[in-house]
């Protein structure tokens, strides 16, 4: 299905009223080397930019929906503000035609200690278009690995990206300060994701280097 909300609307339909609850899961995921067979190039009438100085409000409503966007603002203060200069070198708007920021996401060094995919997502009228894998290719094509993210199961279709990368699911059960909801998690992706697509799921151990990084702060950094 072409459109993200036809896409909701038949997942919640599947799953009923676990869809929110599975809302509210952890996961984790780790990508020790690219598969750069997954790269791609934006599409035409595409172009990407860093996000400007005043266009905060802007990222806020383009990475996340309305009713979370008092949250991503607390997020910012707590995570970036400090380093505002460096979020803006970092942080990447794909643009239509417009010039209208329609997708956003970045590298971080979360704790001053990792590298951490940060708020990805396509705006939902231009899902579909190899966006989100183009913006992809184009933060991680210099990255330097190992590269983690936070996820939820409801972020089915990202999840299949994010491996098709060469990201793998952690099974620690705990990451940092919060919980690997991995084990509860999986049922919801065998119903949601293709099995094609679910038993491509690859799952590996976190390294040393994240477990440390994500212990040594009470602010969940990624």
């Amino acid at each position: 299905m072409r459109k993200s909300r036809d896409y909701e609307a038949y997942i919640q339909n599947v799953v009923g009223d676990v869809y929110y609850t599975v809302g509210n899961y952890n996961l984790f995921m780790q990508c020790e080397s690219p598969d750069k067979t997954a790269f791609r190039e934006l599409p035409h009438g595409f172009s990407f930019r860093l996000c400007r100085n005043d266009e905060l409000e802007v990222w806020k409503r383009v990475v996340a929906e309305e009713q979370y966007v008092d949250y991503v603002a607390e997020y910012y203060e707590k995570v970036y503000a400090e380093q505002a200069d460096e979020y803006f070198r970092r942080c990447m708007f794909v643009c239509n035609a417009n010039d209208k920021p329609v997708a956003s996401t970045f590298i971080w060094h979360s704790y001053g200690k990792i590298n951490t995919v940060g708020w990805f997502r396509v705006l939902p009228e231009y899902e579909g278009h190899g966006l989100g894998r183009a913006l992809l290719s184009e933060i991680l094509k210099d990255a330097d690995y190992p590269v983690y993210l936070h996820t939820q199961p409801t972020s089915a279709r990202a999840i299949k990206l994010y491996y098709d990368f060469g990201f793998k699911l952690l099974i620690d059960p705990v990451i940092g300060h919060r919980q690997n909801d991995l084990i509860e998690s999986l049922p919801y992706l065998k119903k949601v994701l293709p099995e094609s697509d679910y038993t491509k799921l690859r799952f590996t151990e976190a390294d040393k280097t994240l477990i440390e990084a994500a212990i040594s702060s009470e602010v969940s950094e990624f």
